[in-house]
């Protein structure tokens, strides 16, 4: 239903339902508009993310990301993220973000790439509370439609989150992603969710939890012990598309299906289709594939993900594909090592 609404009123409808909802978390140089369709396929989230739009005072908005924008076809909301530390900058990009056909407009206070943060970006800002502020301050009065943040929970310390809370909660944000890490962390484990559930008791608007869900049992966990109206979903997505999917079917009691090797290696083949450059050499097509098998090669047992690494054409690279996925067995495509919840406790 929220699907035939415009998008602003569509992701205002998902994030005023009383089910949890789903969304695909930007991760750059992945979650471009291939990669929706693709995801969507397999049943998809409700709200996407775009890559963020790097914001400084010569840019202009990337069209490699308008065009995923402007060609959205899952039919379900785009929120439109930016990153940058220029006032003037980002609120002349989010007024012209607005103009398309997009849900919100995010800012970026996580992004942990030393890149990123050296130059008090991403989560280089969370350094900075006063400097948030007056962004946040900023953006809020030049953005009519819905205004979102997506943060980590401090750069080198939890105890940060405590200052940046009353930040955010007064600025009348629409939602709030929290990805339970310090910027300092990166993806290590533990994940702090008794710090989303901070957020939850202290925001006024629907909070969205993000880090480590890569399972549909555990996403119903997170969502226990942190209260959150929604779920931003990662790496796991990559390996995993049918992820959306079975978190629905586990929260509604139903049984979960897991692909096949075989379903596997046709989502593979779907991806090589959508994302290899084809007037490009094959190794460098095989290097792009790289940056999505090296988390779906998280969950394929034995020496596949050693081997995809090495790949060097598209006949080895195939070739290492058959060898382990031409069989029906059921994969769950998660992580191997086994890993803990690392819910801490509140």
């Amino acid at each position: 239903m929220t699907a035939l609404l415009p998008p602003v009123e569509a992701f205002r409808a998902i994030l005023a339902r009383p089910a949890p909802f789903l969304t695909l978390a930007p991760m750059q140089e992945i979650t471009d508009g291939a990669f929706w369709s693709l995801v969507h396929s397999y049943g998809g989230a409700d709200i996407y993310w775009t890559e963020y739009f790097r914001v400084h005072a010569d840019s202009t908005p990337e069209k490699k990301i308008v065009e995923a924008i402007t060609r959205n076809t899952t039919g379900r909301p785009v929120v439109a993220q930016m990153i940058g530390n220029d006032i003037a900058a980002l609120v002349r990009t989010a007024r012209v973000l607005q103009t398309l056909p997009v849900a919100a407009v995010d800012l970026n206070l996580g992004c942990p790439a030393p890149i990123v943060y050296r130059k008090c970006a991403g989560g280089g800002l969370l350094r900075e509370p006063a400097r948030i502020d007056a962004i946040l301050g900023a953006l809020r009065e030049a953005i009519a439609i819905p205004f979102t943040v997506k943060t980590r929970v401090g750069f080198a310390s939890l105890e940060e989150f405590d200052t940046l809370l009353p930040i955010f909660a007064r600025h009348s944000l629409d939602a709030l992603t929290v990805h339970a890490r310090t910027v300092a962390q990166l993806y290590r484990l533990p994940v702090h969710y008794e710090r989303i559930r901070q957020a939850v008791e202290c925001m006024p608007c629907p909070v969205i939890a993000n880090g480590h869900v890569y399972s549909a049992a555990q996403a119903e966990e997170v969502l226990r012990v942190t209260a959150a109206r929604g779920l931003m979903i990662g790496r796991a997505a990559i390996r995993s598309p049918w992820l959306f999917a079975q978190i629905r079917q586990h929260l509604a009691g139903a049984p979960v299906a897991y692909p096949t090797g075989r379903d596997v290696w046709t989502y593979i083949r779907a991806l090589w289709d959508s994302q290899a450059a084809f007037d490009k050499p094959e190794k460098v097509r095989c290097e792009r594939m790289k940056k999505f098998l090296n988390y779906l090669g998280e969950g394929v047992p034995g020496q596949f993900l050693h081997r995809i690494r090495r790949a060097q054409t598209a006949a080895e690279f195939h070739g290492i594909c058959a060898e382990f996925l031409d069989h029906d067995t059921p994969m769950p495509l998660e992580p191997l090592v086994p890993e803990p919840l690392a819910v801490t406790p509140s």
